[in-house]
């Protein structure tokens, strides 16, 4: 009997871990963190690596970025490719 309560419990706390992570991943989502990449994309110059950097960190939100309105012309234009091309980043496929 004990045994089962200790698995009952077990694979509640992994369910609760498998639905906060992503969360906990969303939470540090924020396209002023890719500020070091403006100059980059928006004038053809190489990404710095600072850019490149937060670029990497934020690569789990850029389909998020993608899905925003306001962001989608940034994040889809040329020069944002052109930076993630060059920061080793593949452009998502969302």
């Amino acid at each position: 009997m004990m045994m089962k309560k200790v698995c009952a419990v077990l694979v509640l706390a992994l369910m609760v871990l498998v639905e906060v992570a992503p969360m906990a991943e969303a939470a540090n989502c924020s396209p002023v963190e890719l500020s070091p990449c403006l100059g980059a994309i928006s004038n053809n110059t190489p990404p710095s690596a600072s850019c490149c950097q937060k670029l990497k960190e934020q690569k789990p939100c850029l389909c998020g970025y993608l899905n925003n309105p306001a962001l989608k012309p940034y994040v889809n234009s040329p020069g944002a490719k052109k930076v993630a091309s060059s920061c080793g980043v593949p452009y998502p496929s969302c």
